[in-house]
C-alpha cells in the first residue's frame, strides 16, 4: 500500500548533510512506491510562535505566514520524516520554530510514523540523544504517534561530508522500508 510520505528538511544550507539525507530517504520511499515530498523549512516563511493564546481559544493561528500549509500536510501525511543538522547539541532553530507553531493543530497529527535524521561533526554518537529526545518530547505529545527508525549522520562537518558516510545508504534503505 502506497503511503504519503513527508520529508520535513530543516537545514539552512541548501544541499547541507542533513538535506543530502533526505534526498536519498526520498529517492528510496519513491522507488518503493510511495508518494514523497520534500519540503525545504528554509524556503517557508514560519513565524515564531507569540504565545497569544489564540489557539487555546478555539481559533486558527492569527500569523499569516506558510504554517497553515505545513500544518495541513502534516495532518495529511501518513509518514513524516524529520530531519535536522544538530547546532550545539541540539536541533536547529528553524525545526524547533516548525515544532512550536503546530500547538494550533497539534491534536489533528495523529498516528503517523515518524524517522529522525539527525547530523552532526562530532562522530559519537550518544553526543546526539539529546536531540533524540527533543523529537520524543513532540512527538509523545502526539496521539498514535510511532518512531520508526533514525539516522545518526555523525562526522559531517562541511557540506558532502556525509556523502562518505554509510547514512547515505541507511537513509535510502530507511526511506524504501517505510
Amino acid at each position: 500500500m502506497s503511503k504519503n510520505v513527508l520529508i520535513l528538511s530543516s537545514s539552512p544550507r541548501r544541499e547541507g548533510n542533513s538535506d543530502l539525507l533526505c534526498e536519498q530517504f526520498k529517492m528510496g520511499a519513491q522507488e518503493a512506491g510511495h508518494q514523497a515530498e520534500k519540503i525545504v523549512l528554509k524556503d517557508k516563511k514560519i513565524n515564531y510562535c507569540t504565545g497569544c493564546g489564540s489557539c487555546f481559544n478555539g481559533k486558527t493561528c492569527p500569523q499569516k505566514d506558510d504554517m497553515a500549509d505545513m500544518l495541513e500536510k502534516m495532518i495529511t501525511a501518513d509518514v513524516i520524516m524529520m530531519a535536522t543538522p544538530v547546532y550545539f547539541y541540539t536541533m536547529c532553530a528553524q525545526m524547533k520554530t516548525l515544532i512550536d507553531r503546530t500547538c494550533s493543530r497539534y491534536s489533528e497529527i495523529r498516528n503517523k510514523e515518524f524517522y529522525f535524521i539527525l547530523t552532526a561533526a562530532v562522530n559519537n554518537k550518544q553526543a546526539l540523544e539529546r536531540t533524540v529526545e527533543e523529537f520524543r518530547g513532540f512527538t509523545s505529545c502526539l496521539n498514535g504517534a510511532k518512531e520508526k527508525g533514525i539516522i545518526y549522520g555523525t562526522g559531517a562537518w562541511h557540506i558532502g561530508d556525509i556523502k562518505k558516510s554509510d547514512a547515505m545508504m541507511n537513509a535510502f534503505e530507511m526511506g524504501k522500508n517505510v
